[in-house]
């Protein structure tokens, strides 16, 4: 389909072999933070999660760090914390510096996928984009991020990405897509083809972590939204902390692979203050409320399935 927000623009193509070259970055401990979405009270969380960590961290934001934040004050502040830090683009950055709003808000949204959501999402990204004009220096630090980033930590093989392998708006990492078997070959040549040990990504909106045996242990570690719920009942975000020590604050599951810990870590922030502020920008009926307003409040209809989650999934190579 190429109707805005559900096209994936040629542009956001990189492939495997763009992970495989992107200069390799040590790191003692990796926090990834996909789907900030605006959420400051979520960011001043995340940085006092890596205040508490023994040693340093690097933080990496995989995209979509702006989204509700639609007014100046927090669209500034936003974009100016998260740039002090490692960043790559998402599609809801992609697309505010384009003059044509073809690809919408760039989500590539699949058909399951109600087109009210879809309109709506473009409507949120056309306010986001007109507040993104008036800050033309953001603009032009945003237009010159990567698509995707690399790191190692220990013996361990990163590559961080927004979408999945191939795109900057795949979704492919997303949780069905992860649990099809007739994924598999696409999942071993793609491993192969960037030269890591571990994928991590965003974009989806819901979590997933999954360990594969392809002639050796690969993981994929989604971790849906760090700035919104990703589970039923909850009122946390998530993110995605890769070290070489265990990490000090409790995690909801993961894996150990080469002595490396791979784990999804709660970004528990301050749900009243962001819960306000969503609203000043959102207030009831508008898109944005009518889209997200439940699971900012209660949680998305998922939860989160530790014993499969841990599981290890035995495919073999092609």
């Amino acid at each position: 389909m190429s109707a805005p927000g559900r096209v994936c623009p040629l542009r956001y193509h990189y492939g495997p072999g763009a992970i495989a070259r992107a200069p390799e970055r040590p790191a003692e401990t990796l926090y990834v933070i996909g789907g900030l979405y605006g959420n400051l009270p979520a960011l001043d969380a995340v940085d006092a999660m890596a205040g508490a960590e023994p040693g340093p961290v690097t933080l990496c934001f995989n995209g979509d760090f702006n989204w509700f934040n639609v007014d100046d004050a927090s669209f500034r502040t936003i974009n100016e914390r998260v740039l002090r830090h490692d960043a790559i683009v998402g599609n809801v950055e992609a697309e505010l510096g384009e003059d044509s709003d073809a690809a919408g808000c760039g989500c590539a949204y699949p058909e399951s996928v109600d087109q009210r959501v879809v309109e709506r999402s473009n409507q949120i990204h056309a306010r986001l984009k007109r507040m993104a004009a008036q800050h033309p220096d953001l603009l032009r630090r945003l237009g010159e991020l990567p698509m995707v980033a690399r790191y190692r930590v220990g013996e361990v093989r990163v590559g961080a990405v927004h979408g999945d392998a191939e795109s900057l708006a795949g979704w492919r990492f997303d949780v069905a897509a992860l649990d099809d078997p007739g994924e598999n070959a696409w999942r071993a040549e793609a491993f192969a083809r960037a030269r890591v040990d571990v994928f991590a990504s965003t974009h989806t909106c819901l979590p997933a972590m999954r360990c594969f045996d392809l002639d050796g242990l690969k993981v994929v570690a989604n971790n849906g939204a760090a700035g919104m719920p990703n589970a039923f009942g909850t009122h946390f975000g998530i993110l995605t902390r890769i070290g070489a020590s265990p990490a000090p604050h409790s995690r909801l599951y993961g894996y150990t692979l080469k002595g490396v810990h791979i784990d999804a870590l709660a970004i528990h922030y301050d749900d009243p203050a962001w819960q306000m502020r969503f609203l000043r920008n959102w207030p009831e009926g508008s898109p944005a409320w009518l889209s997200y307003y439940n699971r900012i409040a209660q949680g998305p209809d998922f939860r989160l399935e530790v014993s499969l989650l841990t599981k290890v999934h035995s495919h073999t190579r092609p």
